[in-house]
C-alpha cells in the first residue's frame, strides 16, 4: 500500500469517526483508535498520539464558541480541569508501562460502557440548591435560554472532582476524551444541567489531552505522518456533523447506530486484546 492510498484511507476513516462523535458527542476517538489498531495493523501507542492531537484541534474549534454564547462554566472547568490534567498526566505514564493487549482490553470496556451512556435518557431537571463547598469556590451559574438565563446550583463537588480524576487516568492512558466519564462526574454526581456540562467538558477536554500529549510527544509516540490526516478528518466531520445536527429534529437513531458500531469495535478490541494480536 503507497504512502497516498494510505493517507486517504485514514483521511475518510478519520472524517467518519468524527462525524459520528460529534453527532453522539461521544467523540471520535473511540472510533480512530480501533480503525488505526483493527484495520490498519497501527501500533496502538502511535494510534493514541494520533488521537490526542485530534481531540486538542476539535475541543479548541468548538469550545470558544461556547464560551462565547455563555453557556460554559469556566470556573467548574479551570476547578475540575485540576484533576483531569493530573489523572492524564498518570495515565500517559501508566500506558507507556502497561502491555499494548491489556490496554486494547480496557480500551474496549470503555466503549461498551460509552455506548451504554450514549443511549441513556438524559436529566434536563435544573438543580437550585448547592453545596456549602460550591459557594465557596463560586462554581453555581446561569445558561442563556429563549425564556431567559437559567441559575442552577452545583452539589457534592468533592465527588465529581475524584471521578474527574479517573477521567483524566482513562482519557490520557486510552487517547479519549473520556465524554461519558465527564457526564457521570458532571451530570449524575454534581447534577450540573446537561447543556452546560457538555460543553464545560468540551472545553476541558483539550486541556486534558495536551497534558498526556505531551508524555507521547517526548517517547516520540505522535507522528506527524499519521496525525495530520487525522486531524484534518476529524476536524472536517465534526463540522459536519454540527451542521446535521443543528437541523435534525431527532438524534436518537443517531445514537443507536453510533452504540451498534461502538459495541462491534469494542468486542473486537476485547478479542484482539486477549489473543495478543494488538
Amino acid at each position: 500500500m503507497s504512502v497516498l492510498v494510505l493517507t486517504l484511507i485514514i483521511l475518510v476513516g478519520s472524517y467518519c469517526a468524527g462525524l459520528l462523535g460529534s453527532l453522539t458527542g461521544l467523540g471520535g476517538g473511540v472510533v480512530i483508535i480501533p480503525l488505526l489498531t483493527i484495520g490498519l495493523g497501527v501500533n496502538i501507542h502511535y494510534a493514541i498520539g494520533a488521537s490526542l492531537v485530534s481531540v486538542i484541534a476539535t475541543s479548541s474549534g468548538s469550545a470558544a464558541a461556547y464560551v462565547r454564547e455563555g453557556i460554559t462554566n469556566m470556573r467548574i472547568g479551570m476547578f475540575l480541569e485540576i484533576a483531569t490534567t493530573a489523572g492524564a498526566l498518570i495515565g500517559a505514564m501508566l500506558s507507556l508501562l502497561i502491555h499494548a493487549p491489556v490496554i486494547a482490553v480496557i480500551f474496549g470496556v470503555i466503549l461498551i460502557f460509552s455506548a451504554i451512556m450514549s443511549l441513556r435518557k438524559k436529566d434536563t431537571t435544573v438543580l437550585q440548591t448547592e453545596s456549602p463547598l460550591a459557594q465557596k469556590l463560586k462554581l453555581n451559574g446561569t445558561y442563556p435560554t429563549p425564556d431567559g438565563e437559567v441559575k442552577y446550583g452545583v452539589r457534592k463537588v468533592g465527588g465529581g472532582f475524584f471521578m474527574m480524576l479517573f477521567a483524566g487516568i482513562i482519557s490520557g492512558l486510552l487517547g479519549i476524551g473520556s465524554g461519558s466519564l465527564k457526564v457521570v462526574a458532571m451530570d449524575s454526581i454534581m447534577r450540573i444541567p446537561f447543556k452546560v456540562s457538555t460543553t464545560t467538558s468540551n472545553f476541558m477536554i483539550g486541556v486534558t489531552a495536551a497534558a498526556s500529549a505531551v508524555v507521547y510527544l517526548q517517547r516520540g509516540y505522535i507522528e506527524p505522518g499519521l496525525a495530520m490526516p487525522v486531524v484534518i478528518g476529524v476536524l472536517l466531520g465534526a463540522l459536519t456533523g454540527s451542521k446535521i445536527l443543528v437541523h435534525s429534529t431527532s438524534s436518537g437513531w443517531l445514537r443507536w447506530v453510533f452504540a451498534v458500531i461502538v459495541t462491534i469495535l469494542a468486542v473486537q478490541m476485547i478479542y484482539n486484546g486477549i489473543t495478543g494480536k494488538i
